[in-house]
């Protein structure tokens, strides 16, 4: 089983410039999704969803990884209906920015995702990563099977050992999701040198790390 001694502290997240606030649009109804529209495997182990800061270079980061079949930006487990990416940046909508990741379980285990998850947040850091501040930048692994629920909070556990400040990382089943505006997706592959809150450098990382030797 490969692991995040994949050399967590070899690198620092970088902090950008600008912030993934920087952006604006209006989402149609055609594009959004809900959790029951969108999630076509309810209770496979093979989605999982994670909320890391800016969807823009979490989404980009899981893309590199061997095993990793698709890839999503959305808005999960807020309060309202069909929120608009200015719903969530301006309003009290509950939502986090979260990156749908659809996996091949065979190719890509789960405790793989999640130590390479822990190499791009600050799991410490309530409501904060990069220069993004707000409850829609929570960090948080939210399930999609009982199945996984054990490895998440075997994570949790070992993750919690290596600091002395509390772990605020949200882990919750996914109860709602809706689908970001279609200009969110692939963002960091549309716009080359776009705000990300990520070290490049990890990016390299999620991509050697599934690499068959």
């Amino acid at each position: 089983m490969k692991s995040a001694k994949i050399i967590l502290s070899a690198f620092m997240l970088v902090v950008g410039i600008s912030s993934c606030i920087n952006s604006t649009g209006n989402k149609s109804l055609s594009e959004k999704l809900t959790v029951a529209d969108n999630q076509e495997k309810k209770d496979s182990t093979s989605i999982i969803y994670f909320a890391g800061g800016c969807f823009w270079g979490t989404e980009h980061f899981f893309k590199q990884v061997e095993g990793v079949t698709a890839t999503e930006v959305g808005f999960a487990n807020g309060h309202s209906e069909n929120p608009s990416y200015q719903d969530v940046i301006r309003k009290e909508t509950g939502y986090a920015e979260t990156v749908k990741v659809t996996y091949d379980p065979k190719k890509v285990e789960l405790d793989l995702l999640l130590d390479l998850y822990f190499l791009t947040i600050d799991p410490t850091s309530l409501n904060k990563q990069g220069n993004d501040r707000g409850d829609q930048y929570r960090t948080g692994i939210y399930y999609t099977s009982e199945q996984q629920l054990p490895f998440i909070n075997e994570r949790i556990k070992s993750e919690s050992l290596k600091h002395s400040n509390p772990v605020v990382v949200e882990v919750t089943p996914i109860k709602k999701y809706f689908k970001a505006e279609d200009y969110h997706q692939d963002y960091l592959e549309n716009n080359p040198g776009g705000y990300c809150h990520i070290n490049p450098a990890l990016f390299k990382v999620a991509k050697d790390a599934n690499k068959k030797k």
